[in-house]
């Protein structure tokens, strides 16, 4: 069995909008990251903790886990408790639910060859809870229909529906690291007409390396994106605009270019990384060169720095207070609130622009202030 499955559950964002990038980003090689081997981490040490929470033996990984440290300890024993929160719940619905840690999940009968690992599942009549333990803090995660969560809950289904007269599909993103607890749920019979009509046929395409490809914010973890001529292409559209003629943009062209800045400053990014690398490894791009890079001044050994110091009568440490993220690792959420919670304030947040599918609530403009009055 594959280790990686060709149409992952964790890519499916990426393969349900363009098809045929699966087959492409199946022939690049897997880049280690040390932000992977982080989330691997953590993820082992949250399996240990619900596991030995239930009872059962389990060997304490925290010694062998590279990353490990405050935070992670912290994060992961949120990720704990809310699990056995959520058990609680089940049991008020059900007798006897079970949870599952790391469950593998074949949803093949939709996706060819499909399978992936659900962190964990708690399983019981009328409701099937499925929870995903993100420790990421670069790119926020929702849950609404997310179909990662989707895939391992037709996963579960076909395992566990009619064990179990299972009606609701709760699925959660916990992302700790980002505040962020974000849950869908779903009708069972939705969901299955979601997987019949959207995802099969859409896999069927994925599999075959057919289908059109498309480009949008679901490029983020594709592996060809800073080659892909279709990106390329959507980005470049923004060219047809005359920056020159007239002299200033109308409102109606500004509106038509906001949705495609993002995609466009990430599609750079991409582009000059990418030609950097390459360039290391020896291609040349006419009118470039590559030059080592600005860097900062820095002590070969701060011990014997500080000795230096101290020797010569001063002070070589300043005394600063920890910030409020430090802060919490090192006293852990609930200790932090406690001691202090009524010491917080939250100013508010600068003024951004955001396409109006943002959840967050708009703010009076100067011209809703005017009207107003």
């Amino acid at each position: 069995m594959p280790k990686h499955a060709l149409l992952s559950a964790s890519a499916s964002k990426q393969w349900l909008n363009c098809p045929p990038s699966a087959k492409l980003c199946a022939e690049q090689e897997d880049r280690a990251s040390p932000y992977a081997q982080q989330g691997t981490d953590a993820h082992e040490l949250c399996e240990y903790k619900v596991l030995s929470a239930l009872g059962k033996s389990e060997r304490d990984p925290t010694e062998n886990l590279e990353f490990y440290d405050a935070e992670m300890e912290n994060c992961t024993e949120e990720y704990r408790n809310f699990v056995l929160e959520q058990l609680e719940d089940a049991k008020k619905l059900c007798k006897d639910p079970i949870v599952l840690v790391e469950q593998r999940l074949d949803f093949s009968k939709w996706v060819p060859e499909g399978f992936g690992t659900g962190d964990c599942l708690i399983v019981a009549d009328d409701v099937l809870h499925i929870i995903d333990f993100k420790y990421g803090l670069g790119v926020l995660v929702e849950a609404e229909h997310n179909p990662q969560m989707m895939c391992y809950a037709l996963g579960a289904l076909d395992i566990y529906d009619g064990i179990y007269d299972i009606k609701i599909v709760k699925m959660t993103i916990f992302q700790p690291r980002r505040d962020n607890v974000s849950t869908c749920t779903m009708e069972k019979e939705t969901l299955l007409t979601w997987a019949d009509t959207i995802l099969a046929p859409t896999a069927k395409l994925a599999y075959a390396g057919e289908g059109e490809f498309k480009a949008g914010d679901h490029c983020t973890f594709c592996k060809v994106k800073a080659t892909c001529r279709k990106r390329a292409e959507y980005n470049l559209e923004l060219a047809k605009y005359d920056f020159e003629m007239p002299a200033n943009l109308e409102d109606t062209e500004i509106a038509a270019i906001l949705p495609r800045v993002d995609n466009l400053v990430s599609w750079v990014n991409d582009i000059k990384e990418y030609a950097l690398q390459k360039a290391l490894s020896g291609t040349k791009y006419d009118g470039y060169k590559v030059v080592e890079g600005k860097s900062n001044r820095k002590y070969t050994d701060e011990g014997a720095v500080a000795s230096a110091v101290t020797d010569a009568g001063f002070d070589p440490y300043e005394k600063k207070l920890l910030g409020i993220t430090a802060m919490t690792s090192l006293l852990g959420k609930t200790k932090f609130n406690e001691l202090l919670g009524d010491l917080i304030e939250k100013p508010q947040g600068k003024p951004t622009l955001v396409p109006e599918t943002d959840k967050r609530p708009a703010l009076n403009t100067a011209k809703d202030d005017f009207k107003e009055e």
